[in-house]
């Protein structure tokens, strides 16, 4: 008997078809997830997080193609900040909309404590620090 005769059953199909679909998933990076994270803004301020500096570290596991787990570790302008709960959760969604991505930790931290001396170039010219 030849490949092309034998029967294949619904499940071997099934496995077949799934891992070809992971195996086509492209890895998740830590420019994906920086680019994600450069679409969230305080709401108070016009600047994103990353320009900002409140970003302190990125980490992608990912162990099989399109199972991405990311840890972020972050923080705000003040700890008494309001908006810290809304922004963690927008980083979280952006996070988790990139393909290939399962799970996103966000960490919020004070140390060490925000100061505008980690603001990039460009954000402390548009927020008339520069």
């Amino acid at each position: 008997m030849n490949i092309d005769e034998k029967k294949i059953s619904q499940p071997e199909i099934e496995l077949v078809n799934k891992t070809a679909e992971v195996s086509s998933l492209p890895s998740v990076t830590d420019r994906h997830i920086w680019d994600a994270l450069r679409q969230c803004y305080d709401p108070e301020i016009p600047v994103n997080i990353v320009d900002l500096g409140l970003v302190y570290e990125v980490k992608v596991e990912e162990e099989l193609p399109g199972d991405a787990n990311v840890y972020i570790r972050m923080t705000l302008t003040a700890p008494g900040c309001g908006m810290g709960p809304m922004i963690a959760a927008d980083v979280k969604r952006r996070v988790q909309q990139i393909r290939g991505v399962s799970n996103v930790l966000v960490e919020l931290v004070f140390d060490p404590i925000w100061n505008p001396d980690m603001m990039t170039e460009a954000a402390k010219l548009t927020l008339n620090m520069g």
